[in-house]
């Protein structure tokens, strides 16, 4: 099998860019369908319509149902055929962007990713995470290609909720430790090859900036300020998480992620927040040295990333709860595998829960 290393054909970040939109998409289509939040909605039509007036683009908006499902995909697969539209826009958040992918995948479409946000590592890749109507996880739906276009306004990101921006950091933040377990492990990622150099530098990279620029970041986001420390988080958050994980590949910390998401009370956590206790989760599985440990958990701490299962909602430990948490997280259609060593459901359960008391520890120690 070949190494491969997989990438958006074109990536566009800087200030007020959402103005270009039409613009930049020429060369791909004339009849943009824009799926969109009603909020989102109110926020960016504005700015794309004086875009398309200058380019004289007829655009097409349609409100995302809420949830990247089945259902909703094929409600708008029926909606993009009907539109007579030839090529999706998503914009808003992750959910938004994988139903965007995807719906362009049926459709046969080309897609341009806009994130209003940058709490995923979702933009760039070429893969849908596919939940229930109910917002657990389901499966992962592996696309031919990535998105044509990723087109990123660190204008608008940086107006958005800094909490959103700290999730991305959470996303961002496993890329590296899942990278190194699946190169250990000699797992393929996810576009059918192995990790390259420059996928495994650039894995390192984003765990690296996240170090450097996280919190100078965050203060930035709390104030609502576009600096060269939040340009760089958000590239790390949508790029080079992006390029990282889908060209090396995911371990145990998004497992668990997924096994989490069938607990109701984490539902209120963000997919980030979730990703960031299963990364420490992974680091106790892997008995990772005090040194690591205490970078990574005084990184969360740092800028507010969950470090115990009250952080996620979970306020009662119900052991038998956390078991079915390892068996999903365990699945045949999971990613615990790449571990590089074997695991089972109930030394899985163990590690949350010996990390949920890791993290009250250090958050003591914090205050």
């Amino acid at each position: 099998m070949a190494n491969i290393i997989g990438s958006p054909e074109r990536y566009i970040q800087g200030r007020e860019v959402l103005g270009e939109l039409c613009k930049h998409i020429q060369n791909i289509g004339k009849l943009p369908f824009i799926l969109v939040s009603a909020s989102g909605k109110e926020r960016v039509e504005n700015i794309i319509v004086k875009s398309a007036e200058e380019y004289n683009t007829k655009l097409v908006f349609e409100v995302f149902g809420g949830e990247c499902s089945r259902n909703e995909i094929n409600r708008l697969v029926k909606v993009y055929k009907e539109s007579g539209c030839d090529m999706v826009v998503g914009i808003g958040g992750g959910k938004i962007h994988d139903t965007a992918k995807a719906l362009a995948f049926y459709a046969e479409s080309p897609v341009v990713i806009v994130p209003t946000i940058a709490g995923t590592d979702a933009p760039c890749s070429a893969l849908s995470v596919i939940y229930t109507d109910d917002g657990a996880f389901e499966e992962y739906l592996f696309l031919p290609r990535n998105p044509n276009m990723v087109l990123v306004d660190t204008q608008i990101i940086s107006c958005a909720p800094a909490r959103l921006l700290v999730s991305g950091m959470g996303d961002a933040l496993a890329t590296y430790f899942e990278a190194r377990a699946c190169m250990q492990s000699d797992s393929p990622n996810f576009i059918g090859g192995y990790h390259t150099v420059t996928s495994m530098a650039i894995a390192r990279l984003c765990y690296d900036t996240l170090l450097s620029d996280g919190v100078k970041a965050l203060v930035s986001a709390q104030a609502k300020v576009c600096t060269k420390a939040l340009e760089n988080i958000v590239e790390a958050n949508t790029y080079l998480s992006g390029i990282g994980f889908e060209s090396c590949g995911i371990a145990a910390a998004h497992a668990i992620h997924n096994g989490l998401t069938a607990i109701h009370e984490t539902h209120q956590c963000y997919h980030g927040e979730k990703v960031a206790f299963g990364t420490l989760t992974q680091l106790v599985l892997e008995n990772a040295s005090t040194e690591e440990f205490e970078e990574v958990i005084n990184f969360c701490l740092e800028v507010g990333l969950p470090v115990t299962l009250g952080d996620l909602g979970i306020h009662e430990i119900k052991t038998n709860e956390l078991m079915e948490v390892a068996k999903l997280a365990c699945g045949p259609n999971d990613t615990m595998g790449n571990m590089p060593f074997s695991l089972t459901p109930e030394m899985v359960c163990d590690a949350i829960i010996a990390t949920d008391k890791l993290g009250h520890y250090y958050k003591a120690k914090h205050l």
